[in-house]
């Protein structure tokens, strides 16, 4: 795993000889987090990441006013790395960009496999865009609310094991799997100790600004004519069975997966059953 010296969108490369693979990470998981089940994929594919602009340097959170920027940065990496054909995975946020990647321009991609994306129902959007403003959400969206007053610097990684391993959140992720989220989402300061790579005031703004302009997806989902797979944690409050069922309704030719004892951090707690899914699915449809 490197990161190539070039005056653009930085990435990731973690390597493999196959097909070419981009991989689109969540908010506040930088894709390090991931390398347990990237690694996997790097076994049969060449697999790429994109660092999302939150971790460009000198980046401003007030730049963006919903997620369509993500999906256009996606689009000119593609551009950069002369990627005119490949399969495009996303998680969460990463999930989002990618699919509405692969509605504007579906001839870029082979494959597209969506993990917990967040796609709520309309009656969810609507409901959002009625009660809250981007401004009076900030005070109200409980992960907002939380985000704000997270730690940032920390001693040693040894330290943030330990007491993440203690939160509920994480209980479905083995030793390895939380090793590799805590190294992936620290960077290490030069006065020793380590800091959030991902700013809560970039995670905050994401987590504002999303779910806005999704019916766009909804309206536009039947379009697309490329095989798409959906992996989602079967204790998921994102990616719902509301959400699934109209995504099958829309999209018929859609597969999707529910992988038990799983929540929104489906590829992290699951990273062999989350690979051995794509691949079956990907082997399939190639």
């Amino acid at each position: 795993m490197n990161f190539p010296s070039i005056p653009s969108i930085p990435y990731i490369d973690f390597g493999g000889s196959g097909f070419p693979i981009h991989f689109s990470h969540a908010n506040g998981y930088p894709p390090a987090c991931y390398q347990p089940l990237l690694n996997l994929l790097s076994n049969d594919y060449h697999v790429f990441s994109m660092l999302q602009r939150p971790l460009w340097p000198n980046s401003n959170p007030e730049e963006i006013k919903d997620w369509l920027p993500f999906t256009a940065d996606l689009l000119a990496f593609l551009d950069q790395k002369s990627l005119d054909s490949s399969i495009a995975i996303g998680h969460s946020l990463g999930g989002i960009t990618s699919l509405r990647a692969a509605i504007l321009e579906p001839d870029r991609f082979k494959v597209l496999v969506l993990i917990d994306p967040v796609l709520f129902p309309p009656k969810f959007i609507f409901a959002r865009r009625l009660i809250w403003s981007q401004d009076t959400i900030y005070r109200y969206h409980p992960l907002i609310k939380a985000t704000r007053y997270r730690r940032r610097d920390f001693t040693d990684l040894e330290s943030i094991f330990t007491g993440f391993r203690r939160k509920p959140v994480f209980r479905y992720m083995d030793d390895d799997g939380l090793r590799a989220y805590v190294k992936g989402i620290t960077t290490p300061t030069p006065g020793g100790g380590y800091r959030l790579s991902f700013s809560p005031e970039w995670e905050m703004r994401i987590y504002a600004t999303g779910i806005w302009k999704d019916m766009d997806i909804w309206r536009k989902l039947h379009n697309l004519k490329i095989p798409v797979l959906v992996i989602r944690g079967a204790e998921t409050d994102t990616f719902l069975p509301s959400s699934a069922r109209l995504f099958k309704k829309r999209l018929p030719s859609a597969s999707i997966v529910t992988l038990e004892k799983t929540t929104h951090l489906v590829p992290l707690e699951r990273p062999n059953e989350v690979y051995n899914t794509i691949v079956k699915f990907l082997q399939e449809k190639l």
